[in-house]
């Protein structure tokens, strides 16, 4: 089995027993086998900035496939629900993207250049003023192009 499968592989059944994060590229790259741009989303428990195991196979994960190509660049971004004060939303979402980056740093992207930035609670509720589901995360985008 491939680096690329096992990643798949591995990431779904992270993604189906904790709904912690989700992967979104794989399938252009499985198919073309090319390093294209993978995005990753980090989701958190209400008012946490913690990563939990599940979120860590996940960054893992994606690190693992971008240490097969070029990485110009990774971008996070934290965001968070509409519950509570927006100031507080703000801040929550910011940790949330530099705890992540934290991570990312961890895995061993230290010379990359990130792009950090949280947006709160801005766009967590429709226009008709429903709640969007899932803003507790920080999605991780990795710039990516062959060697």
């Amino acid at each position: 089995m491939n680096r690329l499968s096992k990643l798949t592989v591995l990431g779904a059944a992270a993604l189906m027993l904790s709904g912690c994060g989700t992967l979104s590229g794989l399938g252009r790259a499985k198919q073309s086998n090319a390093c294209q741009d993978l995005t990753v989303s980090i989701y958190f428990k209400r008012d946490s900035e913690a990563i939990t195991r599940e979120a860590q196979a996940v960054l893992r994960g994606a690190g693992d496939l971008a240490r097969g190509c070029a990485l110009g660049q990774v971008d996070v971004t934290g965001l968070a629900d509409s519950m509570g004060d927006p100031d507080v939303n703000l801040a929550l979402s910011r940790r949330r993207a530099d705890t992540v980056r934290k991570a990312v740093e961890r895995l061993g992207f230290v010379t990359v250049n990130f792009q950090v930035g949280a947006v709160g609670e801005r766009g967590a509720v429709t226009p008709a003023g429903d709640d969007r589901p899932l803003r507790r995360r920080a999605d991780v985008t990795f710039h990516l192009k062959p060697r």
